[in-house]
C-alpha cells in the first residue's frame, strides 16, 4: 500500500516562480523562542531547563502587562533583543521588556479596531537590520524591531496589501493573516484566509522579499491550464475565481532549513458543504505540500480528503520530528488533522511510514453534487478523538437531564463515516474545529514523540435549498442579510451563543452603527469580512438589524441568481438542556503518541467544566484551543482549556504536575525563554471565546529569586 502511494505522489509536479536566495539560517536550537511555536519545525519544543518537574510547583507571576484592549488573544509570544514581541486582541503589535514586562513600543491605531485573532508575528534580522513582520487587516507590515517604526523601503511606506498577486477577480475579496508568515532567508511565505463562500479569494501561496517586499513567488493551489492537478477539477474554469476559491494556507508552515522544504498545509476549496461547482479531487486542496523553498518546485503532495464537503481544513503546522523504524532514523513529516488522525511520512520522498487505507464512502444524495468515492485513513495511529460512527445511546452525557431528547437527535442524525451533508443532518463528530484545532502539537523532535489536545465536541450538519424563495426578505436589508449572514447568526437573529455565534438581536444595545459597519467589512474572529459588499448594501444590512430599514425597498435591487443552490443551517454544537455537550466525557484530552511504533502512550482528559466540578465531578476535560509547549527534561504545559488554567504535566507520564488559575482564559499557546540565565513562560490571556469573561493580561510565570546567603 505505501509503495502505491509514494508513486501516486511523484505522479504530478508543478511549480511556481523560482524563489532563489542565497542568505543562509542557522538550524533552531531550542534554546529560545524566536519563532512562532518555538522554531521553523513547529514542534513547541524547549531544552531550557531552569523549570523542572521538581521545582515546577513553585512557578509563580514573574510580571504582567495589560493591553489597552481586551478579548480574545491566541498569539504565540516570540522573543528577540531580549523582547517579547507579539499582538493585542485588536491587533496592535508590540514589543515587551522580556525581564519586567515593560511596553517598549506598541505599533496600530487604538482607534481602529481590527477584530480579527491573530497568533502572532515574524522575526528577521541581517546584521543591524532587525524586523518584525506582522498583519494588521489585509496589510503585512515590516517594522524596525528595536523602535516599531515603519520600514519605509518595505513595500509602500513599509505596508504591501495581501491582495498582491492575487487576480483581478480577486482585488476586493475578504483576506487578511491570521497566522504570521513563515521565514526562510530572505523570503517571508504568508498564510492567509479566506471567506469559505462562493465569494473566496483563490489560496495561492505566496512569497515575498523582506527587504522589498516584492512578491517573488506564487504558487497556484487550485491549478491554471497545463499545471498538473489541473485536471481534478471538473470545472475547467475553476482557476478564473469567479464562483470557487480557497485552498489555502490559514494554520502556518513548517520548513525543513537543513533540506530547504517548505511544508504547506492547506484547506478545503471554497465554497464549503457543496461542491456542485467544483467537482472533482480538488487539488491541491486539503494537501500537505512539500515545496522546494528556493525554487517552489512541488516536490510531494498528499491529499487528505477528496473533494472537501465537511470543511476539513489541516488545522495546523506539521511537526518536523526523527523516527526510527527498524533500527534506522528517519526524518519524518507528521500531520495532524480534525478528523482525529495523525498521518506521518518521509521528510524528503513523501512515502506513509504507516499504512494508509482509502475506505469506500457514501455517495451525494444531492442533485449537482458528486462526493469522492473514496477517503484515505492511516492504520496507525488510531484517532485521538472519538468518531460519530461509533457513537451508540451508551454514549450519551450522564449528567443530562434531557437524555430521551438526546437520544432522539442522536438517532435521527446520520452518524456515518464521511457521510456527505444532505438535506437530512449529519452528526460530525470531531466536529467543524477537530480532533485537533490550529494551537497544534508539540512534539520531540529526536525521539519521535507527537502530544496533541484535541476536542470531543459533536455538531450538527445540515444543509437547505438556497433559492429566491428561501432568502427573500421583506426589504433590501433583510435580504442581504439571509443571504450573507443567516447561516450563522439564523434568519430571526438569534444566534447560537453556545456555538459562539452571537444573537444579533437589540445590537444597537451593545454597538453603534459604524461599529457593525465596520465588523461587516472587516469581520472578528471567526466571521469574515464581506469587503465586496458595496456601501450601500451593508447600510441595508445595518439598517435592518437596527430595525429602521424602510421596508418598500425593492428586493429586485439584490442579485440572487448566482446563488449556490444548497446552504449551510448553520454551527450548532449537540449540547444537553444544560448546555453541556451531549456526548459523555472526556470533552477535551491530551494524548502522548509515539510515532516510532505508532502507539499511545497516554491520554487523559485536560480540564475541568467549573459547575461539575463543584458537584465532585471531576476530569471531565473541556473544550479547548491554543497548543502545549514540551521541554526535553521532562514537561508539557498547556492552558488552552475554558476552566481558564494554564496547567503542567510530567509528559512522559501524563500525571498533572501544577495547575494555576489565569486572570482570564488563555486560548493560545505559551512560549518559553531565558534571561540572563532565568528561564520564563509567558502566554497571552484574553479569553471571551466560549462564554469566557474577556481578559487583556499577557502573564509571565518564574520560579522565585534565590535567596542571597
Amino acid at each position: 500500500m505505501r509503495l502505491i502511494y509514494f508513486l501516486l505522489f511523484l505522479g504530478l509536479t508543478t511549480t511556481f516562480l523560482s524563489c532563489k536566495n542565497e542568505d543562509k539560517k542557522n538550524s533552531d536550537t531550542y534554546l529560545q523562542w524566536s519563532e512562532y511555536l518555538g522554531g521553523p519545525d513547529r514542534n513547541h519544543y524547549s531544552q531550557l531547563n531552569e523549570i523542572t518537574p521538581e521545582n515546577v510547583q513553585n512557578l509563580e507571576i514573574a510580571w504582567s502587562y495589560k493591553a489597552p484592549d481586551s478579548g480574545q488573544m491566541q498569539m504565540n509570544p516570540i522573543l528577540a533583543n531580549n523582547l517579547v514581541y507579539g499582538v493585542t486582541a485588536t491587533v496592535q503589535i508590540f514589543a515587551l521588556d522580556a525581564e519586567t514586562g515593560e511596553e517598549v513600543w506598541r505599533f496600530g491605531d487604538p482607534l481602529k479596531a481590527w477584530h480579527s485573532t491573530s497568533r502572532g508575528v515574524s522575526y528577521w534580522e541581517n546584521g543591524e537590520d532587525k524586523r518584525i513582520l506582522g498583519t494588521i487587516g489585509p496589510n503585512l507590515y515590516a517594522l524596525n524591531a528595536l523602535t516599531g517604526e515603519p520600514i519605509k523601503s518595505f513595500g509602500n511606506e513599509g505596508i504591501v496589501d495581501l491582495h498582491t498577486g492575487f487576480p483581478e477577480s480577486a482585488k476586493d475579496k475578504f483576506i487578511i493573516s491570521n497566522t504570521p508568515g513563515t521565514i526562510f532567508k530572505s523570503l517571508i511565505i504568508m498564510p492567509v484566509r479566506l471567506s469559505e463562500g462562493a465569494d473566496a479569494a483563490p489560496g495561492d501561496i505566496r512569497a515575498f522579499d523582506i527587504v522589498s517586499g516584492k512578491l517573488v513567488c506564487t504558487f497556484h493551489t487550485i491549478p491554471h491550464p497545463g499545471e498538473k492537478g489541473a485536471e481534478t477539477w471538473e470545472n475547467k474554469d475553476a482557476y478564473k475565481n469567479t464562483d470557487v476559491g480557497g485552498a489555502n494556507n490559514w494554520a502556518g508552515m513548517a520548513v525543513d532549513i537543513e533540506r530547504e522544504i517548505l511544508f504547506v498545509p492547506t484547506g478545503s476549496a471554497a465554497p464549503d458543504f457543496y461542491g456542485g461547482k467544483r467537482i472533482g479531487q480538488n487539488l491541491y486542496a486539503n494537501s500537505l505540500l512539500a515545496l522546494d523553498a528556493n525554487t517552489g518546485e512541488r516536490i510531494w503532495h498528499f491529499q487528505f480528503t477528496h473533494h472537501d464537503i465537511w470543511d476539513r481544513d489541516l488545522p495546523a503546522p506539521p511537526n518536523l520530528i526523527e523516527i526510527e523504524r527498524d533500527g534506522k532514523k528517519i526524518d519524518a513529516v507528521a500531520q495532524i488533522t480534525k478528523q482525529g488522525y495523525v498521518f506521518v511520512f518521509n521528510r524528503e520522498t513523501g512515502e506513509p511510514l504507516f499504512d494508509i487505507k482509502e475506505i469506500d464512502v457514501p455517495d451525494s444524495k444531492l442533485p449537482g453534487e458528486v462526493a469522492w468515492k473514496t477517503q484515505p485513513i492511516p492504520v496507525k495511529p488510531k484517532p485521538y478523538s472519538r468518531l460519530a460512527k461509533d457513537l451508540t445511546e451508551n454514549d450519551l452525557s450522564p449528567y443530562a437531564e434531557n437524555k430521551e431528547e438526546l437520544k432522539t437527535i442522536l438517532d435521527n442524525h446520520d452518524k456515518g463515516m464521511f457521510a456527505p451533508p444532505g438535506l437530512n443532518p449529519v452528526l460530525l463528530l470531531p466536529g467543524y474545529d477537530g480532533g485537533a484545532e490550529w494551537g497544534g502539537a508539540g512534539a520531540d523532535p529526536k525521539k519521535g514523540i507527537i502530544y496533541i489536545n484535541s476536542n470531543e465536541m459533536a455538531w450538527t450538519l445540515q444543509l437547505e435549498e438556497n433559492n429566491a424563495s428561501s432568502v427573500k426578505g421583506d426589504s433590501k436589508g433583510q435580504t442581504l442579510y439571509n443571504i450573507n449572514c443567516a447561516s450563522c447568526h439564523q434568519k430571526d437573529l438569534s444566534g447560537a451563543p453556545q456555538s459562539n455565534y452571537p444573537s444579533l438581536k437589540s445590537i444597537q444595545d451593545r454597538l453603534n452603527k459604524e461599529g457593525v459597519m465596520n465588523l461587516i467589512t472587516s469581520g472578528k474572529g471567526m466571521m469574515p469580512g464581506f469587503p465586496h459588499l458595496e456601501t450601500d448594501q451593508k447600510q441595508a444590512i445595518v439598517s435592518y438589524l437596527f430595525g429602521d430599514e424602510k421596508k418598500e425597498v425593492e428586493n429586485s435591487e439584490v442579485d440572487i441568481a448566482n446563488l449556490v443552490p444548497y446552504k449551510h443551517t448553520g454551527y450548532h454544537k449537540f449540547l444537553d438542556s444544560n448546555g453541556l455537550p451531549g456526548i459523555s466525557p472526556p470533552w477535551g484530552q491530551l494524548s502522548a503518541i509515539d510515532l516510532n511504533t505508532g502507539d499511545y502512550l497516554w491520554q487523559i482528559p485536560l480540564g475541568e467544566v467549573k459547575e461539575l466540578k463543584e458537584k465532585g465531578i471531576r476530569n471531565t476535560g473541556t473544550e479547548n484551543y491554543g497548543g502545549p509547549i514540551i521541554t526535553e527534561n521532562g514537561l508539557l504545559f498547556i492552558a488552552a482549556t475554558k476552566d481558564g488554567y494554564f496547567r503542567a504535566f510530567n509528559r512522559r507520564s501524563g500525571k498533572l504536575l501544577w495547575e494555576y488559575e489565569l486572570p482570564a482564559a488563555s486560548f493560545a499557546t505559551p512560549s518559553t525563554y531565558a534571561i540572563n540565565g532565568k528561564q520564563y513562560l509567558v502566554l497571552a490571556c484574553g479569553g471571551e471565546k466560549l462564554g469566557t469573561k474577556k481578559g487583556n493580561q499577557i502573564v509571565a510565570f518564574s520560579l522565585p529569586q534565590k535567596k542571597e546567603d
